[in-house]
């Protein structure tokens, strides 16, 4: 039997009921939301912020008593001019989708800007405080500039205007100082790292005195390289003096408080590097007058010490015994002097004398009556000295045969002979030679050795 409803022509049916698999069901919301939202911009305050050791950045945006999760994936995160932190307001750009393994809505985060302050600024304070917090803004480490050096290194764009600045400077403030050029990128993604290259190069090469960094003014993008962490680095470890002259005077940059020291522009870091001619001049004249007052007020101590000592009676002894020694050396002096002119006037009057003398008389003659004399007595005195030698021949003959007729050798050839004992003592008699000792014989021709065998007295 048919039912009332059917009767009427009407036909309802129950709805049919689809069971979704959990895994199905999130992949499909998910689909339906990416579709829905693949380009969203959402603003929020990030919290608990975290940066894995694979350099995907995972963090929650908050909206009062709403949240959302997000995820910055390393390919984007590396593009980042900051970094994140807790309590930070900003603005993501985004695909939102379902994070399928906990079914949680999230955003994958492709861009992330600061809320208020650009990102470039923020990662320039989060830089800056970085590096002052470990030191590297101290004053304490930061290198004297030499005051005049021979060689100067710049660092900066081979066409760059401020190249020409700062050689313009140099040129004329002082022509003698050398520049080596290290060129290199300013602007761009390569333009720390060149720029670092070239404080490293010279660092290495140690062939410059003192390192100029520059570049002209920009933008802050412009001057983006500059805030860079490693050329800041760089430059903080450099063991040569370096001075920052990047942009104008109201620019700063990270480099400008790491610098040894900052120039507000290119052309004043010339004025800085080097004093000019006039200024080396002018110095060395103001320590010229110092140096002169300080020697004249030495002088002048020393002369009121002088003076007091001069007063004291000691001194006064020792000067009054100082001036008659003087005198008496000038006395001594005077006489030495005149003895001298007497004993020159004695000799020129003998002088004289001889040479009259020697006029009066033919020295031919003189000569020839002193050679007569001379052979005179030397015929005389041959002839003595002839009888003298006469004499002692006969004498000296005289006594050689009388030495001859009392030496012992005369006697040892009348065949007598001379015994000595082993020690070579004369013997005279028997006592003190034994049975067996060893006698010599001295003959007048040889010597005869022998050992007594007998003893008879």
């Amino acid at each position: 039997m048919s039912s009332l409803a059917d009767q009427m022509g009407f036909n309802f049916r129950p709805p049919e009921r689809r069971v979704w698999k959990v895994r199905e069901l999130v992949a499909s919301v998910r689909s339906h939301i990416e579709r829905e939202y693949t380009d969203a911009w959402v603003e929020g305050e990030i919290s608990n912020f975290r940066a894995p050791d694979s350099g995907h950045l995972y963090f929650t945006l908050k909206d009062g008593n709403a949240q959302i999760r997000a995820v910055m994936f390393r390919s984007a995160a590396r593009l980042l001019r900051f970094r994140p932190a807790d309590g930070l307001q900003v603005v993501v750009r985004g695909r939102v989708t379902v994070y399928e393994d906990r079914g949680e809505l999230q955003i994958s985060a492709e861009y992330i800007e600061p809320k208020g302050a650009g990102s470039l600024q923020l990662a320039f304070e989060q830089l800056k405080a970085k590096l002052e917090a470990e030191g590297l803004f101290s004053p304490e480490r930061k290198k004297p500039i030499p005051p005049l050096p021979s060689r100067i290194g710049i660092v900066t764009s081979a066409q760059a205007a401020a190249l020409r600045d700062i050689l313009n400077v140099l040129e004329r403030r002082h022509r003698s100082v050398n520049v080596l050029i290290y060129p290199a990128q300013v602007q761009g993604e390569t333009a720390s790292h060149e720029v670092a290259a070239g404080v490293l190069f010279f660092n290495q090469r140690g062939n410059v005195d003192v390192i100029i960094a520059a570049r002209g003014g920009g933008s802050t993008e412009d001057l983006a390289p500059f805030n860079n962490e490693a050329l800041a680095r760089t430059i903080a470890a450099s063991e040569i003096p370096v001075i920052s002259a990047v942009g104008h005077e109201t620019d700063f940059t990270i480099v400008d408080f790491v610098a040894d020291l900052r120039a507000p522009t290119p052309s004043a870091a010339a004025e800085l590097v080097i004093r000019s001619r006039q200024e080396v001049e002018d110095q060395l004249g103001t320590l010229r007058e110092r140096l002169s007052r300080a020697m004249r007020y030495r002088l002048l101590i020393g002369r009121q010490s002088l003076t007091e000592l001069a007063q004291h009676g000691a001194f006064a002894r020792m000067m009054e015994a100082i001036r008659q020694r003087q005198q008496t050396l000038d006395d001594l002096t005077h006489r030495i002097e005149l003895a001298e002119r007497q004993l020159l006037e004695q000799n020129r009057r003998r002088w004289e004398i001889f040479s009259a003398a020697i006029r009066h008389y033919d020295l031919r003659l003189v000569l020839s009556g002193i050679r007569k004399e001379m052979e005179s007595g030397t015929s005389a005195l041959v002839a003595v000295m002839r009888n003298v030698l006469l004499q002692h021949r006969v004498r000296s003959e005289r006594l050689q045969t009388a030495l001859e007729s009392l030496s012992p050798l005369a006697i040892l050839e009348r065949g007598y002979a001379l015994v000595f004992d082993a020690r070579g003592r004369l013997l005279k008699d028997l006592r003190g030679i034994n049975v067996g000792d060893e006698i010599s014989a001295r003959l007048a021709h040889g010597e005869l050795r022998a050992a007594v065998t007998k003893k008879q007295e």
